[in-house]
């Protein structure tokens, strides 16, 4: 029986023959290894819980890539859960990878820390993406959005662009907050230029098109000539519904520029100008982050990792050359 075992959790102790062996006749009874009972011994599982806000967002898709890979590159496997912006259901989620045993959880922003308070104290550890700011008990990593939309807005004035329109979602959600105090800071420091800011159902292709539409309708003396978007789904249907319903020339009469930089960014008819967010890179940090505070428990301290945005320019801001 201690072959056996040493096969299973301890392969180094025996020789190849012995575990070519066993291996075989685990195949003709058909053993499959129980994580479960493992877990009854150890305590824990090797897995990790990701809870997204949006798992059907390009940027949070590729972050869930990232989480996934660095996971099994360190012997782990990934549990992901779709919270949809809605608490309760994001404890759920947390009850459920509590009863699960996992190793840790990664999540964006929570509005109930005392729950990750309470699992810690139950040995499971925490780490925050998309939130920033030492005075957070737990671990994070995210980008510097206020950076990333003062970046954006800059970028928009040095074309020369002075009427700026900045569009999010719910402006109660802390990156898009975080956004818009950068472009405020922006049009602050430049003397003439002003800024409207223009809520949306959502951060959808459909909400875009719908205030691209809005806007094209507007006497041209009355049309921001600069648009500034949360992300990048929002700025794809600006630009759908500038030129494709309204024929408004872009960037001539309005520049456009989106944020997170997803893969479709560089596709589009007009290739949207965006801030780079690295989601696939927060996704392995992240995830390093924690395996870190997994292995030296109690001991950790808090760490704050905030990536620093660039921007990509394309041709919704700078006309193309002919």
């Amino acid at each position: 029986m201690s072959t056996v075992s040493n096969v299973l959790n301890h392969p180094e102790r025996v020789s190849p023959t012995t575990m070519r062996r066993v291996q075989d006749a685990a195949a003709k009874v058909g053993f499959v290894r129980s994580d479960a009972a493992r877990q009854l011994g150890s305590g824990a599982s090797a897995c990790i819980g990701l809870v997204l806000p949006d798992p059907g967002m390009p940027y949070y898709a590729e972050l869930a890539r990232g989480a996934e890979l660095e996971a099994a590159r360190s012997g782990f496997s990934l549990l992901v859960g779709a919270a949809h912006h809605d608490l309760e259901r994001e404890g759920l989620y947390l009850d459920f990878f509590h009863s699960q045993r996992v190793r840790g959880i990664v999540m964006s922003a929570t509005e109930n820390p005392r729950r990750l308070e309470e699992l810690r104290r139950r040995g499971i550890s925490a780490v925050l993406i998309d939130t920033a700011g030492p005075a957070s008990p737990f671990s994070s990593v995210s980008i510097d959005d206020v950076a990333g939309g003062q970046l954006a807005v800059e970028h928009l004035l040095d074309e020369g662009k002075r009427r700026i329109a900045f569009l999010g979602g719910l402006l109660s959600s802390a990156p898009v907050a975080a956004r818009l105090r950068g472009a405020m800071q922006a049009v602050a420091a430049c003397p003439g230029a002003e800024l409207q800011v223009i809520s949306t159902s959502g951060l959808t292709v459909l909400a875009g098109r719908c205030a691209g539409e809005e806007i094209a309708s507007r006497p041209a003396c009355e049309r921001p000539d600069g648009v500034f978007c949360a992300d990048d789904l929002l700025g794809i249907g600006v630009l759908q519904g500038l030129c494709e319903l309204a024929e408004v020339a872009v960037p001539g009469e309005v520049a456009v520029v989106g944020f997170d930089d997803i893969p479709l960014a560089q596709s589009t008819v007009i290739p949207l100008s965006s801030v780079r967010r690295p989601g696939e890179m927060i996704g392995r940090m992240s995830v390093e982050l924690l395996l870190a505070e997994v292995e030296d428990g109690a001991r950790i301290v808090p760490r704050h990792i905030s990536c620093l945005p660039r921007i990509v320019v394309r041709s919704s801001t700078v006309a193309r050359s002919v």
